[in-house]
């Protein structure tokens, strides 16, 4: 698959994201992993998304892959680099839900967790974010956004 990743590095998919994908590579730093996360969500990739989350975060059940993940714009890191224990990336997440688009602004905090980045969880910026309440969370975990990534 010699397409450019869709995390939006400008490198080949081969060379950036399929290595953490296909489990041959750990991420070295928490951006690299929040990139590897988001190409997880646009190519579906359930079992990669469930290994890379922080096992007291992990959610049940099946993802809802209605959403198509259209860009990833990296806003900033602090911390998250190979001698750091903790690590922070704040993104914005373009999607297309039902005909509509939105965006998903986070910041997110990932941790060293068995020798390895995990992400823990992240905090939602509501006013910069086009989904209701009530309805199924983009991040695919199946849950109702409150109940969600909104926490």
């Amino acid at each position: 698959m010699n397409i450019d990743c869709p995390c939006g590095s400008g490198a080949a998919y081969l060379h950036c994201c399929a290595p953490l994908h296909q489990k041959t590579h750990d991420a070295e730093t928490a951006e690299s992993l929040m990139r590897s996360r988001y190409s997880a969500y646009v190519l579906q990739l359930a079992d990669y998304l469930l290994l890379s989350w922080h096992p007291q975060g992990r959610p049940q059940g099946e993802f809802d892959w209605s959403t198509r993940w259209i860009e990833l714009e990296i806003r900033q890191c602090r911390l998250g680099q190979a001698e750091d224990k903790l690590g922070y990336v704040e993104f914005i997440a373009r999607f297309e839900r039902d005909g509509s688009t939105g965006s998903l602004h986070e910041l997110s905090r990932f941790q060293r967790f068995q020798g390895r980045w995990v992400y823990m969880d992240g905090e939602i910026d509501p006013q910069n974010t086009a989904v209701g309440r009530n309805t199924p969370c983009p991040c695919g975990s199946g849950k109702k956004y409150k109940l969600c990534c909104a926490k």
